[in-house]
């Protein structure tokens, strides 16, 4: 099984990349498309579930320093919006 997903995310890696330089710009639009689902999406939900976890174990640091909110807006709201809220394929916040 580990073997079939390194497999897989050879491919969409190796497809994800090779697409935009043989087509015009609507091909590395999907290009984009493909790997915030398959790469960055996920990415985003690991980084939401040890962001959470983090924060759990600084929320008693942030709350004696007065700093949980941007603590939490860092480690849990940051990464909630990159997955659930943002456009897929849509990677202007980066820029």
């Amino acid at each position: 099984m580990k073997k079939m997903v390194i497999a897989a995310l050879v491919v969409v890696t190796l497809i994800s990349t090779s697409v935009p330089a043989l087509a015009d710009g609507g091909a590395s639009v999907a290009a984009a498309m493909v790997a915030d689902v398959f790469i960055a999406r996920p990415a985003g939900l690991v980084a939401i579930v040890l962001g959470s976890a983090v924060f759990i174990v600084a929320l008693p640091f942030a709350a004696i320093s007065g700093s949980v909110e941007p603590v939490a807006r860092t480690l849990v709201a940051d990464p909630f919006k990159f997955t659930f809220t943002r456009p897929v394929g849509d990677f202007s916040c980066w820029e």
